[in-house]
């Protein structure tokens, strides 16, 4: 199912699983006109609809090798690039807990998942405010720490098996992670993709590992 969404500067976009993409773009031409043009780039597909629609979608796990501009709809490289199987790690954190594994076609064939409790700020003020948000700046670091140190057994020594990896939740969290440098070619393979997710659990990690694979299409007028 194609999931829509705003996005900054106008349009809607929505994630296309890549089974279903070749059909969501012949239902696009046929609901707006045909189509006048498809571009394939490596790392972008703009396809232009006749009533002046643009479908522009970003290419995952770019770059795209067949590439030019087409006369009407032409999108067969970019769904055969999408169909094929890849080995995923998948990191997804937030202050409350982390899930981590690895995914192929959608499904988690290893998965860690963990929760810490870190509570949410406060409004009071005073040495009692402080003495909570040290206490809360200590919980948060155990558990990133127990994430990276998942992150480094389950993650890292399956990188050479990898075809990418796909990171999810707390851009801040994700951010502190990187300080750990046994993480380094972990981070140094990740897509610029960052999946929003709510609080990591089993079941976030097995959508997450769908979302991973779909196509981001963004939808924009004129």
């Amino acid at each position: 199912m194609a999931r829509g969404r705003r996005v900054a500067g106008g349009g809607t976009a929505v994630e296309i699983a890549p089974g279903r993409l070749a059909g969501w773009f012949t239902r696009f031409a046929e609901r707006n006109d045909g189509v006048s043009t498809t571009e394939l780039g490596e790392y972008e597909v703009r396809v232009f609809a006749g009533n002046g629609v643009t479908a522009t979608a970003t290419v995952p796990f770019g770059p795209l090798a067949v590439t030019g501009t087409h006369e009407g709809l032409a999108v067969d490289p970019l769904v055969d690039h999408a169909l094929v199987p890849r080995l995923l790690a998948l990191l997804l954190v937030r202050l409350g807990g982390h899930s981590l594994g690895l995914a192929r076609g959608g499904i988690v064939l290893v998965s860690r998942t963990d929760r810490h409790l870190v509570p949410g700020r406060t409004a009071a003020g005073g040495w009692s405010q402080q003495r909570f948000a040290r206490r809360r700046a200590g919980q948060a670091r155990v558990a990133l720490r127990a994430a990276a140190q998942d992150a480094v057994e389950v993650l890292v020594p399956r990188l050479s098996e990898v075809d990418a990896v796909v990171l999810g939740g707390d851009r801040l969290a994700l951010a502190e992670l990187r300080a750990d440098h046994r993480l380094d070619p972990l981070f140094a393979r990740a897509q610029a993709r960052v999946l929003e997710i709510p609080e990591p659990r089993r079941s976030v990690l097995d959508d997450a590992a769908e979302r991973a694979i779909s196509v981001d299409v963004v939808l924009s007028e004129g």
